[in-house]
């Protein structure tokens, strides 16, 4: 007697989607099947298609070689058991269907969106565009952290580095630029790069950054304590030249800086610092609206002022703010910009320059149409200085600074607060000293944190200070800043905008002789002073007292 053939073994339970082509057994994502329908013989002579509970090692009637099991292709709309979570796929297969992954048929290119729709977070569905933004949110670090944790939130995390616009990154030390150079090639949208070296800057920084970005329209590099920006005057002249894109340039510690010469049509806004000793300077930037150059405080500094500020004249003839802090500013070089007729500037700021005067105070006003910020603070102008700018900008400037101004008194001051009646925002601080109103061997100057040098000796005889009376009535001051000013022993204060004062250091101040009317005063520096006139601010501004030293005393220097 013939033995009966063996039944076929129970299927086995669906534990996964249909992630696998019912012919061929192929990765269905971005795959178009090309295979026939295997056909099996049956003893009716009907033809059959194959069951899902073909085992992988049967081979078809035809002879056809052995493929991997697949679930049969016509389930492959029927929803998968509510009991049975699907498992994320593997790398290895994401890696075998990324073959095929450039020819996408409509029912892949369907599915690829019903996949990418709904990804598993702790067992929930939740949308992938829910999972983006919620990882738009970390860090970089934090999004590359989570790119490791499957499948779907590595597809999560490659759309959000393809979709940011704008990165902020600390590079430490151990990284170098092997960080930049892996994580900016992920990020081909990017236009705004922040970076915080804490490693050194070189030209293959600047060349990684050249290669990785190339719509790159701003880029700022601030230095750590530790680090050395070693790039040089040709390095950044070939960036700028090579990112036709760059529209805003802002970079740190360029003490390496031999020389500058950027031209670019897209230039619009430069911020150099810590500069010295350039060799020459040229900037064919038709289109910058903005500079910023800050030079080491350095007794070497040989820079040419007069040669580049004419030079910044006449090849940027749209700048409207510019910004130069540097010892070596003279009335010479104040006199060479106006000859470059920049009528359109609105911001004017001439630092640390102690060899300003009232003379380039007239060179200012005749060059300036309508500005409306301007700070000389550490010059020598004095209070006929002041009277010029309230006289030439009497509806237009709303910021005058004019800290470490050694010559400018309480009668400029005043003049300023009743002639400009737009004015907002003043810095006298350090101009009102005590131990310095009865000097007669000339001016001193300070850094613009405060600190006090003396430049020339001071007369041996000890004199008795003169002490002054400070009186401020303004309707739309809203910041004023008399830090360091212990010349004055007494203060009144009435203006109903201020909402900020500082009067850090001011230790001549008497309690008695102090008083503040201004209803919407909200912060009160007094750190340094005596503890009866703290005690006196605290009943005239109850509760909007802070005696806490600002981490700069001159922090309203807000250049633009």
């Amino acid at each position: 007697m013939a033995s009966q053939p063996r039944p076929p073994p129970p299927p086995r339970p669906k534990t996964r989607g249909n992630y696998n082509c019912g012919r061929c057994g192929q990765p269905k994502k971005g795959h178009v099947c090309v295979a026939p329908v295997p056909v099996a013989a049956s003893p009716s002579g009907a033809a059959l298609s194959p069951s899902p509970s073909t085992s992988s090692g049967a081979a078809s009637a035809s002879g056809e070689q052995r493929l991997r099991r697949a679930l049969s292709f016509d389930e492959a709309g029927t929803p998968s058991s509510p009991e049975k979570k699907p498992k994320v796929e593997p790398d290895v297969e994401m890696d075998e269907a990324g073959g095929e992954g450039d020819q996408l048929g409509e029912g892949g290119e369907e599915e690829e969106e019903e996949e990418g729709a709904v990804m598993e977070v702790g067992g929930r569905p939740v949308p992938s565009e829910v999972m983006a933004e919620v990882l738009r949110r970390l860090g970089p670090r934090g999004v590359m952290a989570a790119a490791g944790v499957s499948r779907g939130w590595r597809d999560c995390a490659g759309r959000v580095w393809r979709a940011a616009d704008e990165l902020r990154l600390r590079v430490l030390a151990a990284s170098g630029a092997g960080l930049l150079g892996a994580l900016l090639p992920r990020c081909p949208a990017l236009s705004r790069l922040q970076l915080r070296m804490e490693s050194d800057v070189d030209a293959a920084t600047l060349a990684c950054l050249a290669v990785s970005c190339p719509s790159l329209k701003t880029l700022e590099i601030t230095m750590a304590a530790n680090a050395v920006n070693r790039m040089t005057g040709e390095d950044l002249s070939r960036f700028v030249s090579e990112k036709s894109s760059l529209s805003v340039l802002k970079i740190g510690g360029c003490s390496n800086l031999d020389f500058i010469n950027l031209c670019s049509s897209s230039l619009s806004v430069i911020w150099l610092s810590d500069l010295c000793s350039l060799s020459k300077s040229v900037m064919n930037c038709p289109n910058m609206s903005e500079l910023s150059l800050c030079f080491a405080q350095q007794s070497n500094d040989c820079t040419d002022m007069v040669t580049l500020m004419d030079g910044i004249g006449r090849t940027c003839p749209n700048l409207n703010k510019m910004h130069i802090s540097s010892n070596q500013l003279s009335n010479e070089a104040v006199f060479a910009l106006e000859s470059a007729n920049l009528r359109g500037l609105s911001m004017l700021s001439l630092i640390l320059g102690s060899k300003i005067t009232d003379a380039a105070v007239a060179s200012i006003v005749r060059l300036c149409a309508s500005l409306e910020l301007l700070d000389l603070s550490g010059s020598s102008i004095s209070d006929n200085g002041v009277g010029m700018i309230c006289k030439a900008f009497p509806h237009t400037l709303s910021r005058l600074l004019l800290a470490l101004c050694p010559n400018v008194t309480t009668r400029g001051i005043q003049l300023a607060t009743a002639q400009l009646p737009h004015l907002q925002l003043m810095d006298c601080g350090m101009s009102l000293c005590a131990n310095l109103n009865n000097d007669k061997e000339g001016p001193c100057f300070g850094e613009i944190n405060g600190g006090i040098r003396i430049i020339r000796k001071l007369c041996t005889l000890k004199k008795q200070p003169v002490l002054q009376k400070l009186i401020i009535k303004h309707g739309n001051l809203k910041k004023l800043s008399l830090w360091g000013c212990s010349a004055i022993d007494a203060l009144y204060v009435n203006c109903p905008q201020l909402n900020d004062l500082n009067l850090n250091s001011c230790t001549n101040l008497h309690p008695e002789r102090l008083l503040l009317q201004c209803p919407n005063l909200k912060n009160v520096h007094a750190a340094g002073c005596q503890d009866m006139l703290i005690g006196a601010i605290r009943n005239q501004v109850p509760g909007n007292f802070t005696g806490r030293q600002p981490q700069q005393p001159t922090s309203w220097i807000g250049r633009f």
